[in-house]
C-alpha cells in the first residue's frame, strides 16, 4: 500500500504530529538522495548533522530517459543507498528516513511530484515534501519524504506557444539554495547561478524567496561537443600540461567577439581552425569552446526584466572553478556587474549544500532536531 501526504496534509494538521520518527538524540540517522540528470548521491547523516557515508553513482535520469523506464535509475539508487551505508556500522533499520531532491520528482524519476509555483521560500518546499513507504516507488523500506522542484508562476489559460520563454522549471537547486541560506550570510537580493549539466539561474528575493529560474543545457551540449562531433578532436587533451587552472581572458574575449558577431554554432567550430591553421595548444582551444558556451549563457540574463527578476544584484556562482571564473569574468567585464561575486566551487562545499538544504527542510517539517 502506498502512503503518499503532505507535511501539511488535509485540516492543516503538521506531519510530525503523526510520525513520530524526528528526534536529535543518540541512534537517529537520515540519508539524503540527490539525483541529477547525469550523476546521483547518497549521504547518510548522523543526528549531530556529520556526514558519516556517502556513494555516488553516474547514473541520472538521462539513463531513464534514454532506456525508456526507470529501472536503471532505481537499480543505481539502491546500489548508492547500500554502498553509503555499507561505508557506516549501521543497518538498514538504523535509518529512520531518507530525504529524496532532484530529477528523481519528475516524469522520468521514481515518483512525478508536481512542481510548487514560484515564488517560494524554503519553508514551504518543507511544508509540501511528500511521505513514501513503498517499494515499487523506492525499492529500499524506508520512508522517503520527496521535496518538491519550483516552476515559474505563470497562467496556463493564457499564456501560448508565443510565449515558451517564460516558462521554466527546476528540480534539486531549490534545495541547494535552501542550504545556501540557512548556511551562508548572502546580501539579499541575490541570483545564484547553478552550473552542472545545466546553467541555472535563480533569482532570490529581499524576504529569501526563490522566484523562478532561467535554464540552459550548457553542460549538455558541451559534453555533446566532446563526444559526438569533430570539435571534440581539437580539444581533447594530448598533452602532460594540467589546464585546471588555465585562464587567458584574450581567449575569452576572443570568443565572445565571435560569438556576438557571427554566432554560437559558426563560434564552435573556431577550435577547428585554430586546430588545423594555427599553432595553438589544446588548452587554447577549450578555453575557447568554454567561453563561447558561457558567453551565449549570459544572454539569458536579457530576460530577468521579462520575468520581473531583479536585475541590480550580487550572484552566487556554484560550480566549476575555472567555469566560474570564466563567468565571473564575463559578468564583469561584458556585463559591467559590479556587485559582489560568491563563488563555491568546492565540490565539498558544492555537495555539502544538498545535504544542508535537505536537513534544513527536515528539521523545517519536524523531522529532525540534530545540531
Amino acid at each position: 500500500m502506498i502512503c503518499y501526504h503532505s507535511s501539511y496534509p488535509a485540516g492543516g494538521t503538521p506531519l510530525n504530529s503523526f510520525c513520530k520518527i524526528s528526534g536529535g538524540g543518540p541512534g537517529v540517522y537520515l540519508a539524503t538522495i540527490d539525483c541529477g540528470t547525469t550523476h546521483s548521491r547518497v549521504y547518510i547523516i548522523d543526528e549531530h548533522a556529520r556526514i558519516i557515508g556517502k556513494a555516488s553513482v553516474k547514473v541520472g535520469v538521462r539513463d531513464a530517459a534514454v532506456s525508456g523506464s526507470n529501472q536503471v535509475l532505481k537499480t543505481a539508487l539502491i546500489d548508492a543507498f547500500h554502498m553509503a551505508l555499507e561505508s557506516t556500522k549501521l543497518q538498514l533499520v538504523d535509518i529512520r528516513f531518507a530525504i529524496a531532491s532532484g530529477m528523481i520528482t519528475s516524469e522520468i524519476g521514481l515518483l512525478e511530484i508536481p512542481h510548487l509555483r514560484a515564488p517560494v521560500k524554503p519553508d514551504v518546499l518543507a511544508r509540501n515534501m511528500k511521505r513514501v513507504q513503498d517499494t515499487s516507488v523506492f525499492p529500499i523500506d524506508v520512508p522517503v519524504y520527496f521535496i518538491p522542484g519550483i516552476k515559474n508562476g505563470f497562467d496556463p489559460q493564457k499564456i501560448t506557444v508565443q510565449d515558451v520563454g517564460c516558462l521554466d522549471f527546476m528540480r534539486g537547486e531549490e534545495v541547494q539554495v535552501a542550504g545556501l541560506l540557512s548556511s551562508h550570510e548572502i546580501r539579499l537580493p541575490t541570483t545564484v547561478v547553478v552550473l552542472s549539466s545545466h546553467t541555472k539561474y535563480i533569482p532570490i528575493d529581499k524576504n529569501e524567496k526563490i522566484l523562478g529560474s532561467i535554464t540552459t543545457v550548457s553542460g549538455q551540449i558541451y559534453e555533446a561537443i566532446l563526444k559526438e562531433t569533430s570539435i571534440g578532436k581539437s580539444i581533447q587533451k594530448n598533452d602532460v600540461y594540467e589546464n585546471e587552472s588555465y585562464f587567458d581572458p584574450t581567449i575569452i574575449d576572443a570568443a565572445y567577439h565571435w560569438l556576438m558577431k557571427s554566432g554560437f554554432l559558426r563560434s564552435l567550430l573556431m577550435p577547428r581552425f585554430l586546430d588545423v591553421l594555427l599553432d595553438t595548444k589544446w588548452y587554447e582551444r577549450k578555453l575557447f569552446v568554454e567561453a563561447a558556451i558561457a558567453a551565449e549563457d549570459t544572454k539569458a540574463i536579457g530576460q530577468f526584466d521579462d520575468l520581473g527578476f531583479p536585475v541590480e544584484t550580487g550572484f552566487v556562482l556554484i560550480g566549476d572553478k575555472r567555469r566560474c571564473a570564466i563567468y565571473e569574468y564575463l559578468l564583469r567585464s561584458k556585463g559591467g556587474l559590479k556587485q559582489e561575486i560568491l563563488t563555491i566551487s568546492d565540490p565539498e562545499a558544492i555537495d555539502r549544500l544538498s545535504i544542508g538544504g535537505s536537513i534544513y527542510l527536515a528539521k523545517s517539517a519536524g523531522l529532525f532536531s540534530g545540531s
